[in-house]
């Protein structure tokens, strides 16, 4: 898995610098014709790769210490990680709640459905200080807001595809449990939340990640001093003289997602293997 990681980041480095050289042997236009390319390769827009990796390594000023990028970015995301963490179990217990509910009565699934797509549509960096403003009143602090933030992105998903799941098992299977005299507590633990465990773990990475992009738009959104998301900020600021590091803070935001979509993957693959150990 890791080979396969570093190749995809290599495929990444030899693509991005083919396309420069290209665009800077042309003049940024496609060899041979005279359609611009979709994306200057100059040094602002583009950096080469390796000043962006360099980045890494040269010292940036956090408060009154100095750190290196690497470290600064660390510590910046675990901050982000924690806000995504509380998001994603939020937003975990929430949407397996309206699963159940929907799936529990036909008429809650008719009414409540179209309005969990309808909450989608919402743009985030505009529900963002509403929910800040609304926890400030409260006296909640902006980490909980943030969370909160997350949570919004994160239910969606494991509402429908829970829901799909739970209804997932064949009709002959459920009537065989009535047969038995199953109520509907035991069914849906003993034959609908196993047989929703396919649609459950994608759910869960999509939610995850999606639960660091939240966390990220919040950070933004609110102005904190913490996280990636002010990283980004005020890098983005900086970026006619810095554009690298603006590169870099994107690249740390990535690393977080993949790593908690590993994570959930690790998680799925522990459990479908004791699943599978229990059921021999």
């Amino acid at each position: 898995m890791l080979a396969t990681a570093f190749a995809a980041v290599v495929l990444v480095v030899l693509h991005w610098e083919g396309y420069k050289w290209v665009g800077q042997q042309t003049g940024d236009r496609v060899p041979g014709t005279d359609i611009e390319l979709l994306v200057d390769t100059d040094d602002l827009t583009m950096p080469h790769a390796k000043d962006i990796l360099g980045e890494f390594v040269v010292d940036v000023r956090d408060g009154r210490s100095t750190l290196p990028m690497s470290l600064y970015l660390l510590k910046k995301a675990w901050f982000t990680l924690q806000e995504a963490a509380i998001g994603f179990f939020l937003g975990l217990v929430v949407g397996l709640a309206l699963a159940v509910l929907m799936l529990r009565w036909r008429v809650v699934e008719r009414g409540l459905l179209p309005w969990i797509n309808v909450s989608q549509t919402v743009p985030l960096i505009a529900l963002a200080p509403i929910i800040v403003t609304w926890g400030r009143l409260n006296d909640l602090p902006d980490l909980l807001s943030i969370s909160l933030i997350a949570a919004y992105l994160t239910f969606f998903p494991v509402a429908v595809s829970a829901l799909r799941g739970l209804q997932s098992p064949n009709a002959a299977d459920v009537e065989l449990m009535r047969s038995y005299a199953a109520s509907w507590r035991t069914t849906l633990f003993k034959l609908r939340l196993p047989a929703a465990r396919a649609y459950l773990f994608p759910a869960f990475k999509i939610a995850a990640t999606l639960s660091v992009v939240g966390a990220i738009v919040g950070e933004i959104s609110i102005g904190t001093k913490t996280g990636l998301g002010r990283a980004i900020l005020e890098f983005a600021q900086r970026y006619a003289v810095f554009p690298e590091r603006l590169y870099a803070s994107v690249i740390g935001a990535a690393a977080l997602g993949l790593s908690v979509f590993g994570l959930i993957t690790l998680a799925e693959r522990m459990f479908v293997g004791r699943t599978r150990e229990a059921s021999t």
